[in-house]
């Protein structure tokens, strides 16, 4: 997520940092790289323009010149600008009020409707509220099923329309048994198109004018960059969307639709879709989301996740360990498996302020499809080999090899990520950083 837009400004102000006393003219040169970074991130270059002519008008001037830190006058200004680009603040839900709340999705085929239906279904229901899912989308093959699967798998209830009913009938029928269902607020999953078209529009008015949804979100596919924004422009003109969700931010490099949406359609965004699995799935907070774009982390998301996640006594544990510096591979394996429910290591790592752009977290090699191979590894090991790495010679990692199921080069490969997460932990640790865990 933004991988690239953030790699090219630190490495822009890594060199204005570098030029001592600053002057009109570096500022100007520095400004032309954050433009063209920008523009590689695919932002539209309108934004671009009047981004970078907020952050000149207020770089270039005492504000910066005559500061003691005038690089990190820069940032701050940047970081700024950044968040009011993004929208300020988060915005969230609009469900208050009388219930049944009906929060209705839309979009193109193939944003992500369906998922993310589910994914605000359990979001929603992890805070407290008792959703109902709703498929509206008769036209595509198979869409109540995935629907009714993702609803299966999460226990939440969904309304099963008869054959034949018309969008806006299943709407208005499942509205009418929320009751029975328990339920307080009703998620709608409309149908899509490959593109926007009047057919596709009509209903979706139609639909709204029988139900007057609470929340009308356009799910937006993040990695489309500029297709994203123009069409999240034409759906407000005719739906006067209230929010927008980014669907597969995990997926785009470069962020373009992210810092675009906001500006172009006035429209907040609400929530980025992180993953696959369906608790990936985070509000969006326009100033974390800067500080993560500036290398700077994320710390409270990295916090909300592990409190939501993380068992409470294992983290406790977990703490004075890494105070003790004996974090071992049984560590290890639980913090791994408690992880998965978060995202991939190099996920959680990149939150933390300062390890996202050490270069030693980027060469590490853990994927998600090894998380498995990796338990198996450390469970073949001895108690002594997990507590002391360090005593695992070539016949042990040809033992541990074959009682997992593995290779010695796969031993190889967990054992030096290990002992490159232990001295990144220690590290950590000594500089006394607020711990995720705490």
């Amino acid at each position: 997520m933004f991988e690239r837009l953030s790699d090219r400004l630190n490495r822009t102000f890594k060199k204005l940092k570098g030029q001592g006393k600053l002057t009109e003219k570096n500022i100007q040169d520095a400004l032309k790289e954050v433009r063209i970074a920008l523009l590689e991130a695919d932002v539209h270059y309108r934004i671009v323009k009047g981004f970078i002519e907020k952050i000149k008008g207020r770089a270039i001037g005492k504000e910066v010149l005559d500061s003691l830190t005038p690089t990190q006058q820069v940032i701050k200004i940047v970081n700024e600008e950044l968040i009011r680009l993004m929208g300020g603040e988060r915005e969230d839900l609009r469900l208050m009020g009388r219930p049944p709340f009906k929060v209705m999705l839309v979009g193109l085929q193939g944003s992500g409707k369906t998922t993310t239906a589910g994914k605000l279904a359990l979001f929603l229901r992890k805070r407290g509220r008792n959703p109902m899912l709703v498929p509206a989308d008769v036209y595509r093959p198979a869409a109540i099923e995935q629907l009714k699967k993702l609803a299966d798998n999460i226990s939440i209830p969904i309304y099963l329309p008869g054959d034949g009913m018309k969008p806006e009938d299943i709407c208005e029928k499942a509205i009418s048994m929320t009751s029975h269902f328990g339920s307080d607020t009703v998620i709608i999953d409309t149908a899509g198109r490959l593109h926007i078209d009047q057919e596709l529009m009509e209903e979706l008015v139609r639909i709204k004018q029988r139900i007057d949804p609470t929340e009308i979100l356009l799910i937006a596919d993040a990695m489309t960059g500029q297709d994203a924004v123009n069409v999240a422009r034409e759906f407000n003109e005719r739906l006067n969307i209230t929010g927008v969700i980014l669907s597969k931010m995990d997926g785009d490099a470069r962020g373009g639709a992210a810092l675009s949406i906001r500006e172009v359609t006035q429209t907040p965004i609400k929530f980025i879709g992180t993953g696959e699995k369906l608790s990936a799935l985070e509000p969006f907070h326009p100033d974390r989301m800067a500080s993560r774009i500036l290398g700077m982390g994320d710390m409270l998301s990295l916090i909300e996740k592990a409190q939501e996640e993380f068992d409470e006594k294992m983290a406790i544990r977990f703490q004075e360990k890494l105070k003790r510096r004996e974090f071992d591979l049984e560590d290890f394996r639980d913090q791994i498996r408690q992880m998965k429910k978060l995202g991939s290591l190099q996920q959680i790592l990149s939150l933390i302020p300062g390890l996202g752009r050490l270069k030693q977290l980027k060469r590490m090699e853990i994927d998600d499809k090894d998380l498995i191979k990796i338990e198996a590894i450390i469970n073949s090991m001895t108690m002594g080999e997990r507590r002391n790495y360090k005593i695992i010679n070539a016949s042990r990692k040809r033992r541990i090899a074959r009682g997992s199921g593995t290779t010695v080069q796969d031993v190889n490969r967990l054992l030096k990520n290990f002992a490159k997460t232990k001295r990144m932990m220690e590290e950590f640790t000594r500089k006394g950083l607020p711990s995720i865990f705490n």
